[in-house]
């Protein structure tokens, strides 16, 4: 079974789509894929399905939307043993309900595993292989989390989750990408995600990095003086110590700043000035 939950859901089983059409049956779907091999309880779907404040009949509706799942995988699967493999596939356990498939053929999961790896060749000092990797990372993602289904508050924590996992790996293939000296390519990129993140101050960090060393301080001490202005205007907040330490360094042409890091101990741009 494949199943992809980074952009809109999708599945199917030997390349047929089950991927249900009802919002509802969706967000059981997504919410057993998201706990592959383990049971989801009753409670834990009715909570996602219908909040705080479920029918009386909610036990009775899941019962109905797993029925409408295991039909779908049945003709999917084919055969007069359709409906037996469906049962084995999303089965029903003490008290809940769990979907028997490897975490391999969920896309969450894929991501993740490959951008551990990226973190932990950054670690290692590999610039090269860790940005090879966490690009093939983000690669798996095709939009939001979920773009297209009705979430409840399970689904929006394993939501959120995700995508800070996503923002994490991007920050750290752009380090890597920064210690290889990409910082012209990364330009373009780096001003769309600090548009899109106007209160991410590691972002910024980087941004201000990738100005600086394509000859634009100009740009760079722009950027810090925008963002300084918002903190200070939304959140009464000053900018971090490591922020305004990389500030003054760039007022003072600190010849650090140049210097791409290809030896020694890996540091995120964020902490290139940190205590």
């Amino acid at each position: 079974m494949e199943i992809q939950v980074l952009g809109p859901l999708h599945a199917a089983v030997s390349g047929v789509p089950v991927t249900p059409t009802a919002g509802k049956e969706r967000q059981i779907l997504a919410l057993l894929a998201l706990h592959p091999g383990r049971l989801v309880p009753v409670t834990t779907l009715i909570e996602e399905v219908w909040g705080p404040r479920p029918p009386r009949t909610a036990h009775t509706t899941v019962q109905t939307y797993v029925l409408r799942l295991r039909r779908a995988l049945a003709a999917a699967l084919g055969g007069p043993d359709g409906p037996h493999r469906a049962r084995r596939l999303l089965a029903t356990g003490h008290g809940g309900y769990l979907l028997r498939t490897a975490e391999d053929d969920v896309d969450a999961f894929a991501f993740q595993r490959a951008a551990q790896a990226g973190h932990a060749a950054f670690a290692d000092g590999d610039g090269e292989r860790a940005a090879r990797l966490l690009r093939d990372a983000l690669a798996l993602w095709r939009g939001p989390v979920l773009v297209d289904v009705p979430t409840g508050k399970p689904l929006r924590v394993q939501a959120a989750r995700l995508e800070e996992c996503r923002l994490l790996a991007t920050e750290r293939r752009v380090d890597a990408e920064l210690r290889l000296g990409r910082h012209g390519e990364l330009l373009p990129e780096l001003t769309e995600l600090t548009a899109r993140h106007p209160a991410n101050e590691r972002l910024h960090a980087q941004a201000m990095v990738a100005f600086y060393r394509s000859g634009r301080q100009a740009s760079a001490l722009e950027l810090y003086r925008a963002l300084r202005q918002r903190l200070v205007g939304e959140l009464g907040l000053e900018p971090s110590p490591q922020l305004q330490r990389l500030h003054q360094a760039m007022l003072a042409v600190d010849p650090r700043l140049d210097v791409l890091t290809q030896g020694g101990r890996p540091t995120p741009t964020f902490d290139l000035y940190a205590a």
